[in-house]
């Protein structure tokens, strides 16, 4: 056996899926140091260390490249703030957790995501918030209508706006030196004081009144 056989690399046949998530994690490292102006089949072929025509085979263009991509960061993070709210016992637990995960998901990755969400061609897609968004927000919205006698549907808006929290806390954690720490201690205080009044005024204000039918004249 001569000795380039000996020294010459064994490649490793990866499966389609995980060919497809490698082809995507170089996107990302792209994205997050060079900007989404890097990603080029060239340049993915180059660090994937394939083919372009291989690249080209997972993904027809670099538009719906990166359109995988956002989707695929959104639907991971919803996944595991969900894990989050299942595993909590209180409201004040579920919160803290589900805002913890959200907020270091960004710290780690949110980059990647705001750079992507930028694009026009890439965010127009579709809403990709929405992967993986009703189920969990479904989900708190029930513990709030079992829990402290919310009409369901109220229950439901109020955690979906609430939503909007832990995204602008995620924008200024991104753009500013605060810790991550303060940041969430923030949030969770804004999403409890929310829930806590959305309560309170649900059972004066809010509540659908009962009437009892009024006595005709005779």
């Amino acid at each position: 056996m001569s000795k380039t056989d000996t020294t010459k690399k064994t490649r490793t046949r990866l499966s389609p899926k995980a060919r497809k998530n490698m082809i995507l994690d170089c996107a990302a490292k792209l994205v997050a140091g060079e900007g989404v102006s890097a990603v080029t089949m060239e340049r993915l072929g180059s660090e994937a260390e394939i083919s372009k025509a291989l690249v080209y085979n997972y993904f027809p263009s670099v538009t719906l490249l990166l359109q995988t991509l956002l989707m695929r960061e959104y639907r991971h993070l919803r996944r595991l703030q969900l894990e989050a709210a299942e595993s909590s016992e209180t409201l004040e637990q579920m919160v803290r957790r589900v805002t913890k995960v959200y907020l270091s998901y960004i710290s780690d990755r949110g980059l990647i995501i705001e750079r992507l969400s930028l694009e026009p061609s890439v965010a127009n897609s579709g809403d990709p918030t929405k992967y993986g968004r009703d189920p969990a927000v479904n989900y708190l919205a029930e513990i709030l209508c079992d829990n402290f006698n919310i009409d369901i549907e109220v229950a439901r808006a109020t955690v979906d706006i609430s939503y909007g929290m832990p995204t602008a806390a995620g924008q200024y954690l991104i753009h500013n030196d605060i810790n991550l720490q303060t940041i969430e201690d923030i949030t969770v205080a804004m999403i409890l004081g929310s829930y806590q009044a959305i309560q309170k005024r649900y059972e004066t204000s809010l509540k659908t009144l009962i009437k009892r039918p009024r006595n005709k004249a005779v």
